[in-house]
């Protein structure tokens, strides 16, 4: 786990989401265990608990009685489309509030994204 402020249950919650959003944990796959999340990263079966908790409470994970944690049906397209609200809340909107400063229309920063993109 790295040290970037954020508590290591979140940080936890945010690998597994990474796992299902890019594909390495498929939508009813069994996720680790929270014992073995905890062994791996050196820290508390609860914290570990916690963030996988997290993710069962935002429909990403469910648990199977006996079994374990696994990812639920649509998981990953209800993280892609929280991560582009996300997305569109700390990048488009800033932008665009800066864009209308500049007197910028949206075509006009459609096209700076065009230019820039094949940079």
């Amino acid at each position: 786990m790295r040290d970037d402020g954020r508590p290591l249950f979140a940080q936890i919650a945010e690998q597994i989401e990474n796992s299902v959003v890019d594909g390495s944990l498929a939508e009813e796959a069994q996720v680790p265990s929270t014992n073995e999340l905890a062994a791996f990263h050196r820290i508390n079966p609860a914290t570990a608990a916690k963030g996988v908790n997290q993710l069962v409470t935002s429909g990403v994970l469910y648990k199977r009685r006996g079994i374990g944690m696994f990812v639920a049906t649509g998981a990953r397209a209800l993280l892609l489309e929280r991560r582009r609200e996300e997305f569109a809340r700390a990048y488009l909107a800033p932008l665009l509030a800066e864009a209308r400063k500049l007197g910028m229309d949206a075509e006009q920063v459609k096209k700076m994204i065009d230019t820039w993109g094949d940079a």
